[in-house]
């Protein structure tokens, strides 16, 4: 906490407390090179395989523009890219856009943006966000403030992939102690949750470090209910829902993920 010392007209001094804000989890565990390596160096090949499926689903005309929000280095706006179509990403990381600047050509386009914010309205055919890059905020109202930004975002009758976890079958299938080995680092993950979220510690040792690195991940809860809740006050109707990254059908308890199709109509 800092203190400013504040002089009134008559000469008076007194302290005036300073509160910074907190910053969350996700600002400094996004940033770190070892998030990255836990959940992305093994599985480039898989992601650009499900990408490639889920463009063969949706049939974009050529030329569609899309937005990977919240897109973290760029992998999957690069496949898109890579696919024939327009892409923006966007992140709230610095560092993240930094990296996946590298990757820009007259086709693909980085910023660092917060999604809780308004982008580009009424500009792209696609929006895509994948991974659980959805859930993290404090309150439901910067969860919906992220939606609107999508439906904005999006063309009439544009269309918006959700990638989410499956709540019910991560609550039955929870893992809640893990050993992962990576290269030279170790990471332990100690998994827990309650009514209303999902949490999961990241405990890091690795010959780079002096001392162990500590993460706590929390996501939101979110059901298929709220999510067409969410989705159809800002006037996005979901479609279909798959399963997993082969787009079988979604089943309650049987399915890892809930990847949602919604449409913008009008309201």
């Amino acid at each position: 906490m800092n203190t400013n010392f504040v002089q009134e007209n008559d000469g008076v001094t007194f302290a005036k407390k300073i509160i910074m804000p907190q910053k969350a989890w996700y600002q400094d565990w996004f940033n770190s090179p070892y998030y990255h390596k836990l959940y992305f160096e093994r599985d480039s090949k898989e992601a650009a395989n499900f990408i490639k499926r889920l463009l063969k689903k949706l049939e974009p005309k050529p030329g569609s523009s899309m937005l990977d929000i919240a897109c973290g280095k760029g992998r999957h706006s690069v496949i898109l890219s890579e696919s024939g179509y327009p892409v923006t990403g966007i992140d709230i990381s610095v560092e993240n856009i930094e990296f996946a600047s590298q990757f820009e050509n007259p086709s693909l386009e980085f910023y660092q943006h917060d999604m809780r914010l308004p982008f580009r309205i009424n500009y792209f055919n696609y929006v895509f966000n994948f991974f659980t890059s959805f859930g993290y905020f404090n309150t439901r109202r910067e969860h919906d403030d992220t939606i609107r930004t999508i439906a904005g975002c999006l063309k009439e009758k544009g269309i918006l992939v959700i990638d989410y976890l499956n709540v019910h079958y991560a609550e039955e299938n929870i893992i809640h102690n893990e050993e992962k080995k990576i290269g030279e680092t170790s990471f332990t993950l100690l998994r827990w949750h309650d009514d209303d979220h999902f949490y999961k510690k990241i405990i890091i040792d690795d010959v780079n470090l002096t001392d162990q690195l500590v993460f706590t991940e929390k996501v939101a809860k979110f059901t298929i209910g709220d999510f067409t809740d969410m989705l159809s006050y800002q006037g996005l109707q979901v479609q279909e829902v798959f399963g997993d990254y082969y787009l079988n059908k979604y089943d309650l308890n049987k399915t890892p993920r809930m990847i949602l199709i919604a449409s913008k109509v009008k309201i």
